[in-house]
């Protein structure tokens, strides 16, 4: 079992990478996170639905992803508020005090799942989340140390050296944690070192002497690991440099979710992706604008009526630029997002959702043929998709909800639905990869 000093440590890559390792060694392997929290979030066969980073890992071992490797995640809703989904399913919205207070009554779900992965392959490997010296989350923990000691897994704990302080975390972990989860530690790991890795021997011996734990190893910091789909939304907040090219504004809503449907797009070389911060414009010279998922639309309706990016938005429709919604983004393009207390949506689209505790999660797949017609300026898509998060949606006149996506060529395709169709939106790498069809459309050509 990997665990952290922390957040955002690397944790989730290496288990990938061990997953990955593993099989190329001709063992079968399965990733495994007793809970996670996240709002990016991947379906599995039979509609349940699991962290990203778990059905990355699982596509690291060649397989396909299910519940039983995630059986606890957390969407967050608010600062004190997180769906909760047990074994792929939404079980209840619960205030993190009410959820804290009977979190350990979901041991029992953890172990199943891990057995049952155990029962089925030569190994498995186990993610923590956030850190063991959380000491005030010990009690009822099913994350780190309670699921570990229960299961009698070994802890390897790892530091990360990039963001500093890394003797300190590791020695302090070991200062905080009490004897009997330190002892359930094998070893430590230090991940992305940059530079001359004979500099850091010194330190590796300190933290062996003062904590006695074994070095298993000093990974070093991979530039490539960034274009892998990120879990914490934390990531965001982390400035990208400026590129020449097509410019994509996102809004960086307050409970955006599965913003790693983005990735394709902050990978190509001429494309600059910018998560606009709260406090800040969109900027005049985007291209194009998307409005990511969100797990809580009206707060995050909200949140950008209260930012002036809707009146952003629309003055950057009028004078041309493209505009993109996904999942919840979709709906807050509408004229009206409704339940018992309705808003306003920003009217670019003549769209009316309604929020409801239903909701389809399905993974699937669409094969898009070659066209020649240009993407439309409003464009919501989808393979591998979820629908829109507690709503249903229905265009207010026979225009065709239009999706395109790419994949190395131009495709396109078109979602034929009556009025009050569900509208599906992205789960999948979307509106992506290098096409003219696409830069055409962005840079202005004739395809407005």
């Amino acid at each position: 079992m990997l665990q952290g000093t922390g957040s955002d440590v690397g944790k989730s890559v290496l288990v990938a990478g061990l997953c990955r390792i593993a099989r190329r060694r001709g063992l079968s392997v399965a990733p495994f996170k007793p809970q996670n929290m996240s709002n990016n979030a991947a379906a599995c066969a039979g509609g349940g639905e699991i962290g990203r980073a778990q059905a990355l890992q699982a596509r690291a071992a060649g397989i396909a992803p299910t519940t039983d490797m995630n059986p606890v995640l957390l969407k967050p809703e608010g600062d004190r508020r997180a769906q909760l989904v047990v074994n792929g399913a939404v079980l209840e919205s619960a205030e993190a005090a009410r959820y804290m207070a009977r979190r350990g009554s979901l041991l029992p779900d953890v172990l199943a799942s891990f057995e049952r992965l155990r029962a089925v392959y030569d190994l498995v490997i186990v993610e923590g989340a956030g850190s063991p010296a959380e000491v005030n989350l010990r009690r009822g923990d099913i994350a780190n140390m309670g699921f570990a000691r229960v299961a009698d897994v070994p802890v390897i704990l790892v530091g990360d050296i990039d963001r500093g302080g890394v003797i300190a975390s590791l020695v302090g972990t070991k200062a905080v944690i009490d004897a009997e989860d330190a002892a359930m530690i094998a070893g430590f790991a230090i991940n992305r070192f940059r530079g001359d890795p004979t500099l850091f021997e010194d330190g590796v011996r300190f933290i062996e002497d003062r904590c006695g734990w074994r070095c298993f190893g000093v990974v070093p910091w991979l530039r490539s690991a960034r274009a892998l789909p990120a879990e914490d939304a934390v990531v965001l907040d982390n400035a990208v440099p400026a590129r020449d090219g097509i410019v994509i504004a996102v809004p960086m809503l307050s409970r955006i979710s599965n913003f790693d449907d983005l990735d394709p797009l902050r990978a190509e070389p001429d494309v600059d992706v910018r998560f606009v911060p709260p406090g800040r414009p969109i900027p005049r010279e985007a291209d194009a604008i998307i409005l990511a998922g969100t797990k809580s639309t009206l707060t995050d309706l909200a949140m950008m009526r209260a930012e002036g990016w809707d009146h952003d938005i629309l003055a950057a429709y009028r004078t041309g630029a493209h505009i993109f919604g996904l999942c919840g983004g979709f709906q807050m393009l509408g004229t009206r997002v409704t339940d018992p207390d309705g808003r306003d949506g920003t009217g670019v689209r003549p769209t009316r959702s309604a929020c409801s505790p239903w909701r389809r999660r399905c993974r699937g797949q669409r094969s898009c043929g070659p066209s020649t017609a240009a993407p439309p300026r409003m464009a919501t898509r989808s393979p591998d998709m979820k629908s829109t998060p507690g709503g249903r949606a229905g265009l207010r006149s026979h225009t065709r909800s239009a999706f395109w996506t790419t994949a190395r060529a131009t495709v396109r395709s078109r979602l034929r639905g009556a009025s009050s169709a569900p509208i599906c939106t992205a789960c999948l790498p979307a509106m992506h990869s290098a096409h003219a069809g696409f830069r055409a459309c962005a840079r202005g050509g004739s395809a407005r």
